[in-house]
């Protein structure tokens, strides 16, 4: 691994590179943050597949085009004079140390649950409104719902044991199968969305991430379904053509793999 002296050397020379880029290159010179955010998103799931996979050599690539979006929206808040990339640095650097009282204060904690307590309680006396402020309107809903519902944990607020949630699910699915048989359809939809919530609830008491564990069963299922129509060409055959018993074969075949 490299020095520290040789991650700031690699720094510097990345904002000199920001400096030089923004300077000469035309396409670099017209970006603002509108214009970057979009990109960002995409690198920020780009990164987020390489995590999945673990290719930890595509995770060193990815994280270097963040790290480069970070760099390129300090540089344009330094043309404005708002801010630069040492004020980025220190901004998370004193929220690190203030947040963290157990570490750079006299607070004891037992465990990471009383950590987190912590933390948004801090946030609350720092004048937040609710705990569900720093949730981000734009998040995908299946982690904005996680998102919710461990922020409201962090304050007391959540079940006591995995069983009780369990319940709760059951009693959700109940719930919208009733619907189903009323054949009320906005009444499905509300209530499909409370049984998907309390799935994402027991998730956490599972200690299993609900988006990662999705996007396995998402890779998975693309990897037999391509398998399956791998060797439908091989004979010849076009899916649309082929019962469900002939596809269940290379389906189970896949399985195996």
């Amino acid at each position: 691994m490299n020095s520290r002296k040789d991650q700031l050397k690699a720094l510097d020379r990345l904002l000199t590179i920001m400096d030089e880029l923004r300077e000469q290159c035309p396409w670099d010179k017209k970006q603002t943050m509108q214009s970057l955010r979009h990109l960002t998103i995409e690198e920020t799931y780009e990164l987020g597949d390489a995590i999945l996979d673990d290719d930890l050599d595509e995770v060193k690539k990815e994280l270097g085009d963040v790290l480069l979006h970070i760099v390129f929206y300090s540089k344009i808040g330094s043309e404005t004079k708002d801010f630069d990339i040492a004020d980025v640095a220190n901004s998370i650097c004193d929220k690190l140390i203030d947040r963290h009282p157990h570490i750079y204060g006299d607070v004891k904690v037992e465990n990471e649950d009383d950590v987190k307590r912590n933390w948004e309680n801090l946030k609350l006396k720092e004048g937040k409104s609710s705990v569900l402020e720093g949730v981000p309107k734009s998040l995908p809903a299946l982690v904005k719902a996680s998102r919710i519902q461990d922020k409201v944990s962090g304050v007391g607020f959540d079940w006591e044991e995995p069983q009780q949630v369990f319940e709760k699910l059951k009693e959700e699915l109940e719930e919208l199968q009733h619907e189903v048989t009323e054949d009320n359809q906005d009444l499905i939809e509300a209530e499909f969305g409370d049984v998907l919530f309390s799935m994402i609830n027991y998730a956490r008491f599972l200690r299993v991430n609900p988006e990662n564990a999705l996007e396995r069963t998402n890779k998975k299922f693309i990897k037999r379904f391509q398998y399956l129509e791998q060797k439908a060409k091989q004979q010849g055959k076009a899916l649309a053509d082929m019962t469900l018993t002939e596809m269940d074969v290379y389906w189970n075949e896949a399985k195996m793999l």
